[in-house]
Order: C-alpha cells, then structure tokens, then sequence
C-alpha cells in the first residue's frame, strides 16, 4: 500500500511539474514546434539517468520506496509519450512530415544522451 501511495503522490506531482515546464518551455521558445514536450522528455531522461546513478538501476521485480516515488512515481508523471505520439501526428497532418521526423529523432536521440549523461554523472557508468 505505501508503494501505491508513493507512486500516486510522485505521478500527481509529475504531472503538475510537466504543465509548469512544457508551457513556460513553449511559451520561451515558442509553440510553433512542440519544445515543451521536448524539453519535459530530455530533461526526464536527465533526471531518470542521475536517478538510476545515485540508487542504483532497478533490480526486476518491485521497486524500491525511492523507485516508486521518484523514478516510477515522479519521473513517470512527469515524461509523456502520449504527448509526443499526439503531437508527432499532428505535424504529420499539417503536412510537416520533415518537423514530424525530426521530433522523434531529437527526442530519441536526446533523450538516450541524457539518460547516459545523468547515470554518468551520478557515477552510474564506469
């Protein structure tokens, strides 16, 4: 039950963390391209990658109280793949097959340096 509620608490608080930084990330680079998003996804994949550094990468099976708060909870509430699939489609439907691609790469391709970079200064890879 204390898990449940952790991951409860950590989602809630993700997600009002995503909003805050997806609008003032768009509203500062502005909404012509889906940066909020962008922005929320690397920067989750930061703080999962430090995350898994400093606790150590999850073992299967349950997670750990600090797992379930921060990295299942928080992190899980605070990055978003329905967001990136909606808005990928609708650069698709405006015909913007190019900005379309090119979102999903960056996303990807950011996402996983960042992950490597926080578990490397977390001092979670050799």
């Amino acid at each position: 039950m204390l898990e449940a509620m952790s991951v409860l608490v950590g989602g809630a608080l993700g997600g009002m963390l995503r909003l805050a930084i997806g609008d003032a990330a768009g509203r500062w680079l502005g909404l012509g391209f889906p940066w909020g998003t962008l922005v929320v996804n690397v920067s989750g994949a930061l703080a999962m990658g430090l995350l898994a550094g400093w606790l150590g990468f999850p073992a299967e099976g349950a997670p750990s109280g600090a797992w379930a708060l921060l990295g299942t909870g928080l992190l899980g509430g605070y990055t978003t793949v329905s967001s990136l699939s909606l808005q990928t489609l609708s650069l698709w439907q405006q015909e913007r097959n190019i900005a379309a691609m090119g979102y999903m790469m960056a996303t990807l391709a950011a996402g996983l340096a960042a992950l490597a970079l926080g578990a490397w200064l977390a001092g979670g890879l050799a």
